[in-house]
């Protein structure tokens, strides 16, 4: 189980640097920036369905929201600015990789 929930982590936060790196490239629509944009606002947002002052759950409705909305977000970047934030991830995450490693 843990593992999954590992993977899953793992999984969300690399689509996050894609996805903050498709936003930055002027070829994607700006609605989907403004989703991006809102659903980080809502993620820092002491508003939330659950509040975050509730042990665990609190937390918890965040990180299922971004684990949701994200991937969801990416399916609608154009596959050019999609795989140019791919390639930049991954040289981000090749990099910091390598300074991690003894």
């Amino acid at each position: 189980m843990f593992s999954r929930l590992s993977r899953l982590i793992r999984a969300t936060g690399r689509d996050a640097l894609v996805l903050w790196y498709a936003c930055r490239n002027p070829h994607v629509p700006g609605l989907l920036k403004l989703a991006a944009i809102l659903l980080g606002i809502y993620t820092v947002s002491p508003i939330d369905l659950v509040p975050d002052t509730l042990p665990l759950l609190g937390w918890l409705d965040d990180a299922t929201l971004l684990a949701l909305f994200i991937p969801a977000i990416l399916k609608f970047v154009p596959q050019g600015p999609l795989e140019e934030a791919n390639a930049a991830t991954d040289r981000l995450l090749s990099r910091w990789l390598f300074w991690r490693t003894p």
